[in-house]
C-alpha cells in the first residue's frame, strides 16, 4: 500500500493569518499495491491537522474479495454509537433501510473480485462538522455496477458522540481490499468570505 500524507504548512495560512484560498485540502491518499484488511486515515500535523477543517470528504473506489458493505468506525468507537438511513435499488429492487443502533457507519457497498477483475466499487462521502461539540453526520453514495445488475444508493449516518473525529477506519465487512482500491481524504476548509 502506498500511503501519501501532506504535512506540508499550510499554503492557505499567510503570516500566520487564514486566506481563503482552496476550501478542499487534499490531506491524505491510499492506493493498494497489495490486499489490505482496511485503510485507516489519521490526524497529524500540517495540512494532516483535521482540527483546522469544518468537514471531510472521501473519494474512493474499491473492490474486495467477498461482496458485501462498506463500513467505517470513528476514533476506534465500535460500540453501537451510530445509526444510518439507507436508499437504494439493484437493477431490480428500489427500497430503504434503517438501523438505530450498530457499531459502525454504513457508507455503500462493494463489489468482488469475481464480479469482474475490474469491476470496482464507486465511493464518495461527505463527513460534515467534525471538530463540532455535537453528533456527528456523514453522506455517502455509492454505486456497483454488475452489467446493469449492480447497486446504487445514498445513506445518511449519525454517530452519536460529541469527540472530534481525529481517525477514521474504512473496511470492507467482510473481507480485503484488493490490490488497486484507492482511497482519497481532503478537508474543507470554512469559508472566510460571504458568497
Amino acid at each position: 500500500m502506498t500511503t501519501t500524507t501532506n504535512t506540508n504548512a499550510p499554503e492557505y495560512t499567510v503570516d500566520g493569518v487564514l486566506t481563503d484560498g482552496e476550501a478542499w485540502v487534499a490531506i491524505q491518499s491510499h492506493v493498494l499495491s497489495a490486499d489490505a484488511t482496511g485503510v485507516t486515515f489519521q490526524s497529524s500535523t500540517g495540512a494532516n491537522d483535521w482540527s483546522q477543517y469544518q468537514d471531510l470528504l472521501i473519494i474512493g473506489y474499491g473492490q474486495s474479495d467477498t461482496e458485501g458493505s462498506v463500513i467505517a468506525r470513528y476514533n476506534n468507537d465500535a460500540a453501537s454509537n451510530y445509526c444510518y438511513m439507507e436508499m437504494y435499488g439493484n437493477g431490480t429492487t428500489v427500497g430503504a433501510y434503517n438501523s438505530p443502533a450498530v457499531g459502525y457507519n454504513f457508507w455503500g457497498y462493494c463489489l468482488k473480485v469475481a464480479d469482474g477483475a475490474n469491476d470496482f466499487s464507486m465511493l464518495k462521502v461527505d463527513i460534515f462538522d467534525i471538530n463540532s461539540g455535537k453528533h456527528k453526520t456523514s453522506a455517502s453514495q455509492y454505486s456497483a455496477d454488475k452489467d446493469g445488475g449492480g447497486n446504487v444508493g445514498t445513506v445518511v449516518n449519525t454517530w452519536k458522540s460529541q469527540a472530534a473525529i481525529t481517525e477514521i477506519d474504512l473496511l470492507a465487512w467482510t473481507g480485503d481490499w484488493k490490490d488497486g482500491s484507492r482511497f482519497d481524504l481532503f478537508g474543507i476548509l470554512p469559508r472566510m468570505v460571504t458568497a
